[in-house]
């Protein structure tokens, strides 16, 4: 089911037109992207990319009190695989590179993920993500391969 409630508009009527028929059988967004607390921001057709935000919360935090790197990836998977099925047929993570530049401290309040899709060959589809705060310093970046589902 589309939770038309959380979806930007303009994300809704792509999402029904990808999906037509089948809204009733999706979870979007997925149930982990809200225990994140995540917030879609934009999506670029022209560009194939998506832009969400994921606040810090003190349950995110390891002990030395940044953002735990698992918490982080999982924002960018949370980005990456809505725009992955925009951009193609059900599929799923094949492989994800991270790479941490920054602690995330809570001070900084968000993070922003901005997904893009690279290219698809044969049945692999290839995505790109940059994770950066709200002033636009780049915290982390990672590499995605996903498998298309025959």
């Amino acid at each position: 089911m589309i939770d038309t409630d959380k979806i930007p508009a303009e994300f809704l009527a792509i999402l029904e037109e990808h999906f037509k028929g089948l809204t009733d059988e999706i979870v979007f967004p997925p149930p982990v992207f809200e225990a994140l607390r995540g917030e879609i921001i934009r999506y670029d057709v022209e560009s194939t990319t998506l832009v969400n935000r994921f606040p810090v919360l003190d349950e995110h935090l390891n002990p030395y009190g940044s953002m735990q790197g698992g918490i982080v990836a999982a924002a960018v998977d949370n980005t990456i695989g809505p725009l992955s099925m925009l951009v193609s047929p059900p599929n799923f993570t094949r492989h994800m590179e991270m790479k941490y530049g920054k602690v995330v401290t809570p001070d900084l309040g968000y993070i922003y993920v901005t997904a893009t899709f690279i290219e698809k060959k044969k049945r692999q589809l290839f995505f790109e993500a940059t994770v950066e705060d709200s002033e636009g310093n780049k915290l982390a970046s990672a590499k995605s391969m996903h498998w298309v589902i025959d």
